[in-house]
């Protein structure tokens, strides 16, 4: 961002100074008991210093930012080539299934919110389904409790993939160049390889022992049984003819041929209940996204069966009316009040929303303003709520494992792309010479009410598994506006967590004037309700800080890393595209030209 949005007094005003200094007051504080997708020598905390000389790269035409530099640059390959941004968001697409293996994806399925130059904003759902054979006691055990793992590490796990279908259904709309054109560049990727970064490398190594439980697996992902390091080249010849079939057949290959039948295969042979009619069936859905306003812009979003745009828009609701600027990152009243913005609106978020084929989403109370005076009539300037005194409140209800990416082009399309097959390497398994891995999204449903998932997560009825249903997410693949035109695309993986990195890097831009990288790299907070605490990354707080919150009833949990925005800015007056690659994705890149 350039010096007119980052003034001189900028840090001292805003207090980063000590917010950010190496004193970041976490010490004791006990680590989440959640995955994490990165280690903590992995991504180390960083100092205002760093903060401070962060800075964004920049592009006069065009720009693509994601969590792996060779997707990165297939992107700006095909920009070049004259694709257009939909045409350079797929080809980040399944490039990330060949050089991002843990997050990026054809075996899950994800959401893509675009605006196109035309001024029309539109949002394409392609998240996975439960098979047709699915109940919604499948990961309970005789005495009506939840199995551990079952929904994770199992082929129970495994909703019907919809990556394939989705992006082949956004290029046949609005691209321009031809599946075999964009699709290109990730079969060259895994016919030949590529070679590991550092960055690569941490995550592949989180999983080995996983890996190695499965000969298929480790014939690919480990190097003659030992871990890849650095330098060395990963090839994968099997999901390079994968993409061939699909490059040739487009999505009958991936859905109603072989593909479909060695998924089929793989399930039935390991207790699955995947079937062929449930590829068959599978489609992609265009819907509406979500909007609602903030400070001057206007926020284009994910809708239910994600529950990303509407808990991200309800939080938004609630603080607009406080002077976040005047209080600055990292205060005492900007993080209660977002805390408490957050413990309401994932309260409703809980209780509430699911897949809308199944059930009634009430999205235009959740984001009225009569509703969120209400919830912030109930937050007390000095105390925090403890979650239990929370419920969804609009009456009686009926019952860092996923990756972002951001494009723009040239004649300002903007694509922002959250895709996911859950947990790092989904259940870490492939179902024969596929050559790709399948998800765990299965677990994103609620097993049982009242009972967290994975993601810590305490959800209700109207996320249970159905047939045919789609799980509820929090992928929020964020498109903001300013004055009708492309002024942020922001996302993130982390589970919940998505919903508030998303927000806090928009605050950190419109309300706390950080450029786009500083944005992005700002250490971050989350409170989903239960828990009835706050993750908190190293640096977000001082000693004083800490100490005066915990004093109004808070408690932290430590997190190493949270979130991987993949964000660009587009400076209104210049036009020029600012890319920022989170500090929490080494091996990624913001590229333009």
């Amino acid at each position: 961002m350039s010096a007119r949005y980052l003034p001189q007094s900028f840090f001292p005003r805003y207090a980063l100074a000590m917010a950010l200094g190496a004193a970041g007051g976490l010490s004791g504080a006990k680590d989440v008991p959640l995955p994490q997708p990165l280690k903590a020598s992995h991504v180390p905390a960083i100092t205002r210093e760093a903060l401070d000389k962060a800075r964004p790269v920049i592009a006069t035409h065009a720009m693509v930012v994601s969590a792996q530099h060779y997707a990165t640059q297939a992107g700006v390959e095909i920009l070049k080539q004259g694709g257009n941004a939909i045409d350079a968001a797929v080809a980040v697409g399944f490039a990330e299934a060949v050089v991002h293996p843990c997050c990026g994806n054809i075996g899950g399925g994800g959401f893509m919110t675009i605006h196109l130059a035309s001024g029309e904003n539109l949002f394409l759902n392609f998240r996975e389904k439960a098979p047709a054979k699915a109940t919604p006691g499948m990961f309970l055990d005789a005495h009506g409790e939840v199995v551990p793992n079952r929904s994770t590490d199992s082929y129970l796990g495994v909703g019907v993939p919809g990556t394939v279908m989705g992006l082949n259904t956004a290029l046949a709309k609005y691209g321009k160049l031809t599946l075999k054109q964009v699709i290109a560049p990730a079969i060259k990727l895994a016919s030949e390889g590529y070679v590991l970064q550092q960055g690569d490398v941490n995550i592949l190594n989180d999983s080995v022992e996983d890996f190695a439980k499965h000969p298929n697996v480790a014939a690919i992902f480990l190097n003659h049984g030992k871990p890849f390091v650095a330098g060395e080249r990963l090839v994968q010849k099997n999901l390079a003819h994968t993409l061939e079939q699909i490059a040739n057949g487009g999505s009958d290959a991936f859905y109603k041929g072989a593909i479909a039948r060695a998924v089929v295969a793989a399930s039935n042979a390991n207790g699955g209940i995947l079937s062929l009619r449930d590829f068959a069936d599978y489609t992609a859905q265009w819907e509406e996204p979500i909007r609602c306003e903030y400070h001057g812009h206007t926020i284009i979003s994910a809708p239910p069966p994600s529950s990303g745009g509407t808990t991200l828009c309800e939080i938004a609701q609630i603080i607009a009316p406080y002077p976040f600027a005047q209080w600055g990152y990292g205060s005492v009243e900007a993080v209660h009040t977002f805390a408490e913005a957050e413990r309401r609106a994932f309260a409703d978020r809980n209780t509430y929303l699911g897949d809308p084929a199944f059930v009634r989403n009430p999205i235009e109370q959740l984001l009225s303003s009569a509703h969120a005076a209400k919830l912030r009539a109930t937050i007390l300037p000095d105390k925090a709520t403890p979650s239990a005194q929370i419920t969804g409140n609009l009456g009686a209800t009926e019952g860092d494992h996923t990756t972002h990416y951001s494009v723009i082009d040239s004649h300002g399309n903007a694509v922002a792309v959250t895709y996911t097959i859950n947990f790092l390497f989904g259940t870490r398994q492939i179902a024969g010479d596929t050559g790709f891995f399948l998800n765990d999204e299965m677990d994103d449903f609620t097993s049982k009410p009242g009972v967290a998932n994975a993601a810590g997560l305490v959800q209700g009825k109207v996320n249970q598994v159905e047939p045919g249903k789609r799980p509820l997410s929090s992928m929020t693949p964020t498109i903001v506006l300013r004055d009708g035109k492309p002024f942020l695309l922001t996302g993130s993986p982390g589970d919940a967590t998505i919903i508030s990195t998303t927000l806090q890097s928009i605050i950190n831009i419109i309300d706390f004037g950080m450029n786009v990288q500083q944005a992005v790299n700002a250490p971050r907070m989350h409170q989903q309700w239960y828990p009835d605490e706050v993750w908190i990354e190293d640096g977000m707080l001082t000693p004083d800080a800490r100490r005066r919150l915990e004093a109004m009833g808070y408690k932290f949990t430590k997190v190493h890393a949270m979130g991987a925005d993949e964000a660009i800015l587009i400076d209104p007056k210049t036009g020029r595209r600012e890319g920022a690659n989170d500090r929490r994705r080494p091996a990624g890149l913001a590229a333009g030209y």
